[in-house]
């Protein structure tokens, strides 16, 4: 078919295709008129841009960057930066409107976007990476700003990556721009409590869903697939403050299972000194599809998307699905896991990982004030505003007998279609 008569080919990708029929069952639930969706839906600017850098070996090497916006109806757009071999248009895009949906729940003044460069960091030298950092956002001054859109860390990026970025839109400007990009240093204007987020909230999550099914979280196990910064720190939140005994964790390259619990010290002091757990030796190994379907209470996805799909949900022997990880489980999972609605307890992804935004908004504010909180505060308010979302979305899916996810859509879908409507159309 001609790119006339499909004029949103450039996000093809099985995300992307999830993400939109996603948003056509909650359309269809919520009864949106059919000239509406599309506007709802469709991302307001997509971004591609060629990042070339001088490597150090003397060659230049091009490398494809993406940023996309999904709308700014609501304030500036929000959302993180990725730099992995995956990344392209159709990822990114799904991953935006994803976020928009998350912000929305949460009550942030934000829309959603999401960027990246298609590259294996691990192919590069510290001098390579920062010269790719500083030439992306260069790429993108022209798109960005503090009330535009602000970046943020994601997978291949961190805390560093953020200061480059926050440097070169700085020197461009002529003064420093803390505002820029959330996830910095705590002494370039970073939050107490941001690195943390994401894994604290969506343990937080878990107890408060603990509390409602009237579960004590000590006489638990967990499956963690994704010992990343959100899977590790979800993981050593319920270890050792809620005494959930951790019975299975992986990352990319390794899984390991043990239904007598696995030592979570031994993993910890292993990543300690290694990038990954390809080469840990503590633990029974068992295949990354065979771990996702063992006995537990509790099972988070804290990798990438689609890992719960049409094959293994009906399979699954879990009390509790938190969705660390963004889009985990596909719309046909979704129908199966419908039915068993009474067996398994979905805290959605939008709902279950908004810890990393919420604190991210935290930092964003507090630049802009240039006055900051301490790690208390920042905790105590990420809390309350994922109990009061928690809330919202049980109450809503009990009333209207529907399923945690079309609940928490609902909500967020809802406030971004007053948003726009309210705003109306220009001109």
């Amino acid at each position: 078919m001609s790119i006339e008569a499909h004029p949103f080919s450039l996000y093809n990708d099985p995300a992307f295709d999830m993400a939109k029929e996603q948003f056509r069952v909650i359309s269809e639930y919520m009864n949106i008129p059919s000239d509406e969706r599309d506007r709802l839906f469709y991302p307001k600017r997509a971004i591609s841009v060629s990042v070339p850098i001088h490597k150090d070996d003397g060659t230049t090497a091009v490398y494809q960057g993406y940023r996309v916006q999904h709308h700014l109806s609501m304030g500036p757009t929000k959302g993180g930066t990725r730099f992995a071999p995956s990344v392209n248009m159709g990822e990114v895009a799904a991953l935006s409107i994803w976020m928009s949906w998350k912000c929305a729940l949460a009550g942030l003044p934000y829309g959603g976007a999401k960027g990246g460069v298609c590259v294996d960091v691990r192919s590069l030298s510290p001098r390579e990476l920062e010269a790719l950092s500083r030439r992306y956002m260069q790429e993108m001054i022209p798109f960005v700003g503090p009330k535009i859109d602000v970046m943020g860390p994601d997978m291949g990026t961190n805390e560093q990556v953020m200061a480059w970025f926050m440097d070169t839109y700085s020197m461009y400007v002529g003064y420093s721009v803390n505002e820029i990009v959330t996830g910095k240093p705590i002494y370039l204007g970073g939050s107490l409590g941001r690195r943390e987020s994401t894994g604290r909230g969506v343990a937080f999550l878990v107890e408060r869903a603990l509390d409602v099914l009237k579960i004590d979280a000590e006489k638990c196990t967990c499956i963690v697939q994704g010992f990343g910064n959100v899977g590790a720190i979800a993981a050593a939140s319920l270890y050792y403050k809620a005494g959930v005994k951790i019975v299975g964790l992986s990352d990319a390259y390794a899984a390991f299972y043990d239904a007598k619990g696995l030592k979570f010290e031994d993993f910890e002091e292993h990543m300690r000194t290694n990038r990954d757990l390809s080469n840990f030796t503590g633990a029974p190994r068992i295949s990354p599809e065979d771990m996702l379907i063992q006995p537990c209470d509790i099972l988070i996805p804290a990798a990438v998307d689609r890992v719960i799909h049409g094959g293994n949900a009906g399979q699954l022997k879990c009390r509790i699905l938190a969705e660390g990880a963004n889009g985990p489980t596909t719309p046909e999972a979704d129908a199966i896991l419908d039915q068993r609605w009474n067996d398994i307890f979905v805290i959605p992804d939008i709902l279950c990982n908004a810890g990393g935004v919420i604190v991210s908004y935290f930092e964003w504010v507090q630049d802009l004030a240039a006055f900051f909180w301490n790690e208390t505060e920042v905790t105590d308010k990420l809390f309350r505003i994922l109990d009061h979302s928690f809330q919202a979305v049980v109450r809503k899916a009990k009333t209207e007998k529907i399923s945690h996810r079309t609940a928490a859509m609902a909500i967020a879908v809802e406030r971004v279609r007053k948003a726009k409507n309210t705003r109306g159309l220009f001109p």
